[in-house]
């Protein structure tokens, strides 16, 4: 039933979105020149890779990631239109809509035995953690939530993380951790 909702909802959003992707694609190009997109290994369901896509936020090139973001990379993270091209990653069963978000590979290694049940299942483009502090909580505590969702995932939470999500990205919330340019890294645990 998941794999039917997430195939319902690409095509769905694959039709709503295709002429705004167009649009943001061409303003991508003419901001950030290319690439339009980001490509990055992460670690998905049962600890196997596979590459996110999303569109790019920041310049090319030497520096920090707080010199390198542009007023258009802000954008569209607060909007979290760099998004969309996840929906090629749940189209072709990489990711689902709702699950933990996937991490970089990395941090593979870094999990505890516990931290790493959030693998069990398709990483998602939201899932319960980002609908509940998103990049505004402490990794123990994402990861806390990640498992949690594992252990009760189900149709109707999947709805409920959802809704919760246009809500979040409506207003905003919690886009960033303490107001940084991206998230702290995941050193592992103590």
């Amino acid at each position: 039933m998941k794999r039917t909702l997430d195939l319902f909802l690409v095509l769905l959003f694959a039709f709503v979105f295709a002429i705004p992707m167009l649009l943001l694609s061409i303003v991508q190009k003419c901001v950030l020149g290319s690439p339009i997109l980001f490509h990055q290994k992460r670690i998905g369901q049962q600890g196997r890779p596979f590459y996110i896509h999303k569109f790019r936020t920041m310049k090319l090139g030497e520096g920090s990631d707080k010199e390198r973001l542009t007023g258009w990379g802000k954008f569209l993270r607060s909007t979290s239109l760099d998004e969309l091209p996840e929906l090629w990653n749940v189209l072709i069963g990489e990711m689902s809509f709702v699950g933990p978000r996937p991490l970089p590979e990395s941090y593979k290694e870094r999990y505890s035995e516990e931290q790493n049940r959030r693998h069990r299942v398709l990483p998602g483009i939201t899932g319960w953690a980002q609908v509940n502090g998103r990049n505004n909580i402490t990794w123990e505590k994402q990861f806390e939530l990640d498992c949690w969702y594992v252990d009760n995932q189900s149709i109707m939470l999947d709805l409920k993380i959802l809704f919760l999500t246009i809500v979040t990205v409506l207003q905003r919330k919690n886009i960033n951790e303490n107001n940084q340019t991206t998230r702290s890294e995941f050193l592992g645990n103590d």
